[in-house]
């Protein structure tokens, strides 16, 4: 499709061609069955087939051991934020360790603390949130005995990203927001306890929002939660308790078939995400401050690549005549201004490319 444009939005972001192609065919009627995916019953023998093809492609995609289970919730991250606390915090007597790098860790943050006692082990908010803790200082900030510890995995206002699975003490369950650099790469899943993300960064549309759970944990939850914010409820009746996103979650299929099929596995994925990157920092590095990256090298983000200008007008420039040339949604994010490139997994190297030589020739034309 020729009249596409590259869509560097941080969320809903790009989905591949080939799924949404696929999508559209479904829309107007699934073969052989003569409706189409929006009207079908969740109870059908159809969308059976595609729920299970969703949880067996994450599971091979990412090596899920046995031991977890995967379900498929509503309400985004942001819902998660309260249901991670209410499952695994309320009631334990114990405090949550949260380690906050950017400002979904602090959303998490506020709504756990509607549930019980949560402690900031560690945050970056007085450097404005440039970077991620090293092991080290983790080690010094968490404690032994606490009910978690919760990490966002990447920041997309920020840029900021943990460039592996962070150490925590042994024993500590280590919970996790995976919303946007989920299916970017490989995850090691049994270092953790909890992983959750929405699905609108790299899995496929708004709407389902994926859990995985270590099986023990399930044990630990207090009893008198409302239905739909008690994992167990998802557990229990394969994620089927009430109508879940049917459209969402065929996407999210397609999108781990695409996954699976053409791009052949994480690892791919994951190289393919790295020259994206490379690409970009590669200019922000080589504008001799014209440009200037927001992360601190160590901590930079695969999935959205912030920086600034040395003004607010050369940004809103920069934002105009990139759209011009068929990039769009590079604004920063309001609360930090700047520029912000999301660069998720359905984003072509072409298109990192084209950014890098537009930023090369901008600098040339305003420095």
């Amino acid at each position: 499709m020729s009249d596409r444009v590259f869509n560097f939005s941080a969320g809903p972001a790009v989905i591949p061609q080939p799924v949404l192609e696929a999508a559209q065919r479904h829309v107007l009627r699934i073969e052989g069955l003569g409706m189409s995916a929006l009207e079908i019953s969740h109870r059908s023998e159809w969308f059976s087939d595609v729920i299970q093809e969703a949880e067996a492609n994450l599971r091979l995609l990412l090596a899920i051991p046995p031991n977890y289970r995967v379900v498929f919730c509503q309400g985004g991250a942001t819902l998660q934020f309260s249901m991670v606390a209410m499952n695994f915090l309320r009631g334990t007597g114990k405090a949550a360790d949260y380690v906050v790098t950017g400002s979904w860790g602090s959303k998490a943050v506020k709504e756990a603390e509607k549930e019980g006692e949560v402690r900031v082990a560690w945050t970056d908010t007085s450097n404005g949130f440039r970077r991620v803790p090293s092991d080290l200082e983790l080690s010094e900030a968490l404690t032994a005995n606490g009910a978690f510890v919760h990490i966002t995995a990447n920041e997309t206002i920020q840029g900021v990203e943990f460039p592996g699975t962070p150490a925590v003490p042994e024993g500590v369950n280590l919970f996790c927001d995976m919303s946007s650099d989920f299916l970017s790469g490989p995850i090691e899943v049994a270092r953790y306890g909890l992983i959750y993300a929405g699905a609108q960064k790299n899995a496929g549309p708004a709407g389902v929002t994926i859990a995985i759970i270590r099986e023990d944990l399930l044990e630990r939850i207090p009893g008198g939660l409302p239905i739909m914010l008690d994992y167990r409820t998802f557990t229990e009746h394969g994620s089927l308790y009430n109508t879940p996103p049917v459209f969402s979650i065929l996407v999210l299929m397609l999108v781990t078939r695409w996954l699976r099929d053409d791009v052949g596995g994480l690892d791919k994925q994951l190289d393919h995400n790295r020259a994206k990157a490379s690409a970009l920092y590669g200019a922000i590095d080589a504008g001799k401050g014209f440009y200037r990256g927001h992360a601190d090298p160590q901590s930079r983000s695969l999935m959205n690549v912030t920086w600034t200008l040395p003004t607010p007008e050369l940004e809103k420039r920069f934002v105009a005549e990139a759209a011009a040339e068929g990039m769009i949604e590079l604004k920063g994010h309001r609360s930090v201004g700047g520029i912000r490139a999301s660069i998720y997994n359905a984003m072509p190297l072409e298109g990192a490319e084209m950014l890098a030589r537009f930023m090369e020739a901008f600098r040339a034309a305003n420095a």
